[in-house]
């Protein structure tokens, strides 16, 4: 079989997405699925839509337009898509035609979304995002009333909701204290205007903890965005396993194309490698070194989760260097990894990996009404 691949479990997927969905309505929130980590794949998307998502979103309009193209197939066609990124002013007018929501900060491309939605005559939705303290986007708390009365004059535009994002930038832990915060926006938002905000999107997977906690003041809150979650299996805190989901859905396979016994401890004057300052090494004497056909430009070395046994020693562009204390590999042989979340994404979205699905459980398949871009088993 090709190598590297990545071999994505649909039938784990489709576990963990319905896991998360089930035990979230218990407290009356929504799952948005996220698929900028699996590159909008159609065969995930569905995945999460056969799960129960409500709803799918993505950061780039590149991912969504797929998606949106993939069929005649009721589920893209019906479901609502969200731009989780704020809008690009030269892609506004994708915006508008791919999408049904976007998330947003600026009141200027907010205006150039309701000229492009008057011209396409289309009603696009808008989630204000909120700042709560992880700096990257959001409108502050103090400015929102001033953006909201601008934004629900514009025409062709509806005020769909508002929303957050933390744990990204600076890992600031959602909580009571932000949770309720945005709670509170949104009762002011509704007893200023006169109205009622239909979403409240209270951030990512790292919002698990706080979500399912048994004595978690949910308030408006009742939506969150989940994709890593879903895809490995973990909470983004501290990423450890979440009860009952799978975390080995999606492996990453390589080959083996050199083995031998080496010096641990190299030879020379040492300068920078190719990707900046050499890391320090110890002399563990002769060492099982194997090389493996995969690199920086396809992998995260620091976040494959090695097998039993190997380790890894470090990565050029096009070569994984691991070590084995145990047995020799040979050249040919293949060894399989579990990813974190900047692995899994640098993975995907690598042309020299292969995408390999597979499904056992029935999960209908995405490709009977989408164009294949990677090989599936069923």
């Amino acid at each position: 079989m090709v190598a590297p691949r990545l071999e994505i479990d649909l039938d784990k997927i489709y576990h963990n997405a319905h896991e998360l969905v089930t035990r979230l309505a218990e407290h009356r929130i929504s799952v948005t699925g996220i698929t900028k980590a699996s590159l909008g794949s159609v065969e995930i998307a569905n995945a999460f839509l056969q799960a129960g998502v409500t709803g799918l979103g993505d950061s780039r309009i590149e991912n969504i337009k797929p998606l949106r193209l993939a069929g005649n197939h009721v589920l893209f066609s019906d479901v609502p898509m969200t731009l989780i990124r704020s809008p690009m002013l030269s892609q506004v007018a994708q915006v508008v035609r791919f999408t049904d929501i976007s998330c947003n900060t600026e009141i200027e491309v907010i205006k150039q979304l309701s000229f492009e939605a008057q011209k396409q005559n289309r009603i696009h939705q808008i989630l204000l995002m909120v700042e709560l303290g992880d700096l990257r986007e959001g409108i502050m708390p103090d400015d929102l009333i001033d953006v909201v009365g601008e934004v629900i004059g514009l025409p062709h535009i509806f005020l769909k909701g508002i929303g957050a994002n933390l744990a990204c930038r600076c890992g600031v832990v959602p909580d009571a204290t932000n949770m309720a915060l945005l709670s509170d926006l949104t009762a002011q938002i509704e007893s200023v205007f006169n109205l009622t905000l239909d979403v409240v999107s209270g951030g990512n997977s790292a919002n698990l903890r706080w979500a399912l906690s048994a004595d978690s003041r949910i308030g408006r809150i009742n939506n969150l965005r989940l994709g890593e979650a879903i895809l490995l299996g973990r909470e983004t805190l501290r990423r450890q396993p979440i009860d009952g989901l799978s975390t080995d859905a999606i492996k990453l396979v390589a080959e083996v194309i050199e083995s031998k016994v080496k010096p641990s401890l190299p030879t020379g004057d040492i300068a920078q490698t190719a990707f900046g300052d050499a890391q320090p090494v110890s002399d563990r004497g002769l060492v099982r070194q194997a090389i493996l056909a995969i690199g920086i430009q396809d992998i995260d070395p620091c976040g494959m989760q090695t097998p039993t046994g190997i380790n890894v020693l470090g990565a050029s562009s096009d070569h994984l260097i691991i070590e084995s204390s145990e047995n020799k590999l040979f050249v040919g042989e293949e060894l399989a990894f579990e990813l974190d979340y900047c692995a899994l994404v640098r993975a995907m979205t690598s042309p020299f990996v292969s995408k390999i699905y597979s499904s056992r459980q029935g999960v209908p398949p995405a490709y009977a009404f989408g164009k294949m871009r990677s090989q599936t088993l069923i």
